[in-house]
């Protein structure tokens, strides 16, 4: 009998991650969700504004009443304050049950990686310090840093500080290179420094399926027609450019393929040393479909679909490593879309907890 502990050999996820360097983690640090991919393979988790405000809705019967009773603990907390301390306990709880799996490899995986506040996103001093807070809650947590500007000169000077990192709002190879590149400066740091060396498992998320939907929407304002499906290999292009670099230039973080849109950005990423993380809807769907598990990193996007997406100049910017300066990063569609859905969330964090301790009369 397969249980959340003996993963079913048989099935997709678990032969991937047996018998390919791809590791798996769920887009979520929902305690349910992410006990049953750990039995599909899943060595690592994922959270984010919108991922946490979903989480603690879902639970109204656990939330509610803890959220009332840290209402009560301190009583002089805004609901933002209130909201982060749950954000905090759903991580904790969620590293409780990968923290064998960290322990066992040494801290490349086994982690759960909990986003900064977005609100921050403008204070480089700021991202650092909450970093360095978030990296305490648990050995084996890793802190999420959007990859702007002032994001990315966060996460160089946190990472030399001894957090580990993942890269955030990243759509680009441009970003993921850039990146990468800062990680590998503050891990030159610590050496240079005799700053204790370790297993960071830094990762450089890729947000495929947010990549594919700014240029379906660029197109559309650009009264651009293309081929239909074309564009929802962009994402997967992306991946596979910046794993390929990743390896030639022997950078020690590994990408995340996030923001599924279709089991291609898992089954096209199978066999490279990265990191794949759908929700777990589509963990759950790809079984059950039976999509095959085959070594596909290295396997071009076909040539005619590659031609067509060269000619789209936002394309050009998303993949070419040189596309974008940073100073760009921010302002790409993506990026900019993102950050606000994060923002959104939080707010209707704040208004979750406004209900809880403060309900309408």
């Amino acid at each position: 009998m397969t249980t959340a502990d003996s993963p079913n050999p048989t099935a997709p996820l678990a032969r991937a991650a047996a018998e390919t360097p791809t590791s798996l983690w769920n887009d979520s640090a929902d305690p349910n969700e992410l006990q049953a991919s750990i039995g599909f393979g899943a060595v690592g988790a994922t959270c984010n504004p919108v991922i946490a405000f979903t989480a603690i809705n879902k639970y109204p019967e656990i939330w509610g009443p803890r959220l009332r009773e840290l209402a009560a603990e301190h009583p002089t907390w805004g609901e933002s304050e209130l909201g982060w301390e749950a954000v905090r306990e759903l991580s904790i709880d969620a590293a409780k049950l990968l923290l064998p799996i960290f322990e066992e490899t040494g801290g490349r995986n086994g982690r759960l990686s909990i986003q900064t506040d977005p609100r921050l996103y403008r204070d480089a001093d700021a991202l650092v310090a909450q970093a360095v807070e978030f990296s305490q809650l648990a050995p084996n947590i890793i802190v999420k840093i959007p990859a702007t500007a002032t994001g990315i000169a966060a996460m160089e000077e946190a990472a030399y500080r001894g957090v580990s990192i993942n890269a955030t709002c990243s759509f680009t190879v441009p970003q993921a290179v850039a990146v990468g590149e800062a990680l590998e400066r503050a891990l030159d740091r610590r050496a240079a420094e005799g700053l204790p060396e370790q297993e960071f498992g830094h990762v450089v998320t890729i947000m495929g399926g947010r990549l594919d939907d700014w240029l379906k929407k660029w197109a559309g304002a650009e009264r651009i027609l293309t081929t239909p499906g074309a564009l929802d290999w962009a994402g997967v292009a992306a991946l596979k450019r910046a794993h390929q670099i990743f390896t030639e230039r022997g950078y020690r973080s590994r990408i995340l393929s996030a923001a599924f849109r279709s089991f291609l950005h898992w089954s096209e990423l199978v066999g490279g040393d990265l990191v794949v993380s759908p929700p777990f809807d589509w963990q759950v769907r790809i079984n059950e479909n039976n999509v095959p598990a085959e070594n596909r990193i290295d396997v071009p996007v076909d040539a005619d679909v590659m031609a067509e997406l060269m000619e789209l100049s936002e394309f050009r910017r998303a993949y070419e490593p040189d596309g974008m300066n940073i100073d760009e990063f921010l302002d790409f569609g993506a990026t900019r879309n993102t950050l606000r859905q994060f923002l959104d969330a939080d707010a209707q964090l704040d208004a979750l907890v406004r209900d809880a301790i403060l309900p309408g009369a």
